[in-house]
């Protein structure tokens, strides 16, 4: 007997635990008659519950907008808006920028009129006149219940939602991140352009390309004429600045579709797709005329300022070509290019031409 006694007592506190407190929740009644509001006040008031009063529809609107109650107890038969079409409003608006849920019970003194068309609105529960008190205590309960419960899952979803956001962010700075490691692992640090590894990437992709489809592509080849003088002469820091100088201008005479790379030292390297040996040859004198204009100053400890010239070799071939029908072909004869240019006396151009068949 005793054992049964502390099961059930056990029983009684588990539910106590898992029902939400629903004191000091708020109740709008909604009445035309200040009498029934007054019953359902007494009748309720030993459960501790907040009322508010709205005398007809109208009232219970604007009370609405100033505060939100947990449980609207609404009339249906009032003068100017009556229950029902207030219920719909209310409903109707019943999203997070709106009025958010609020569970109604309507009371009307006719058993079946309007009960229907209540619910189908929206109405969460219906009460006939005269109403017991204990039923009506006990659906107030299971309304407040529903509406707590509501409140929770609405207060969920906003932490799902903001913890939603913050992965988000996370993860796209985690894509900016890596998009940026990707970049430094592609990148020059000093110029700024390409790095070898990364050209030589592209290269192999954008000639596999030039041999499906048969379209042009050209590779320049270029170096900076006396670069160890320029270095020897003015220093290092200098000789850095003179490589950016180089690679910016480089950059600002072709394409935004061409590829520019450091390949190594004082030597660039670009690709430039979609380009035959004509135009490229005319890219080339571009970038050649635009790199001997430059005028670097260079600045002695002495406070003393020179402005220094420079100018650079480059060799160009181009694909489809029968005698260069690989990759390495192609890098080759650019290269052999460049080495005439500088043995022509620097600051030129030399193509590849390929030999006609005899």
């Amino acid at each position: 007997m005793a054992d049964g006694s502390i099961k059930k007592m056990g029983e009684m506190a588990r539910r106590t635990l898992a029902t939400p407190a629903l004191a000091d929740r708020t109740i709008l009644l909604v009445d035309d008659d200040p009498a029934n509001i007054q019953h359902v006040r007494e009748g309720l008031a030993s459960h501790g519950y907040r009322f508010r009063e709205a005398h007809d529809g109208t009232e219970a609107l604007r009370s609405l907008r100033e505060v939100r109650p947990d449980l609207i107890i609404m009339d249906v038969e009032m003068p100017r808006l009556g229950g029902v079409e207030v219920c719909r409003i209310i409903k109707a608006n019943g999203g997070e920028g709106g009025f958010g849920f609020i569970p109604v019970i309507l009371v009307t003194a006719r058993q079946a009129a309007g009960k229907v068309e209540g619910l189908e609105l929206g109405a969460d529960d219906y009460l006939v006149k005269p109403f017991d008190m204990l039923e009506l205590s006990a659906r107030v309960k299971s309304m407040l219940r529903l509406k707590a419960l509501q409140d929770a899952v609405v207060e969920k979803n906003r932490e799902l939602d903001n913890k939603n956001r913050e992965l988000d962010k996370a993860n796209k700075e985690l894509a900016q991140k890596r998009e940026e490691l990707l970049a430094l692992t592609r990148v020059d640090a000093l110029t700024g352009l390409y790095n070898r590894r990364y050209f030589e990437e592209r290269l192999t992709e954008e000639f596999v390309r030039s041999t499906r489809y048969r379209s042009p592509l050209s590779l320049v080849m270029m170096d900076i004429d006396h670069f160890k003088k320029i270095n020897d002469t003015y220093g290092h820091p200098f000789g850095d600045e003179v490589l950016r100088q180089v690679a910016r201008t480089i950059k600002g005479k072709l394409r935004e579709v061409d590829f520019v790379a450091r390949y190594g030292g004082e030597e660039m390297i670009a690709l430039l797709p979609e380009t035959g040996p004509k135009e490229a040859l005319g890219a080339c004198e571009r970038v050649r005329e635009a790199i001997a204009s430059l005028q670097l100053e260079f600045r002695a400890q002495d406070g003393s300022r020179q402005l220094v010239r420079c100018t650079a070799s480059l060799g160009v071939a181009s694909v489809p070509a029968r005698s260069l029908p690989v990759m390495e072909e192609l890098m080759r004869v650019a290269d052999v290019c460049l080495y005439e240019a500088k043995a022509a006396g620097r600051n030129c151009v030399r193509q590849y031409q390929e030999e006609s068949p005899g």
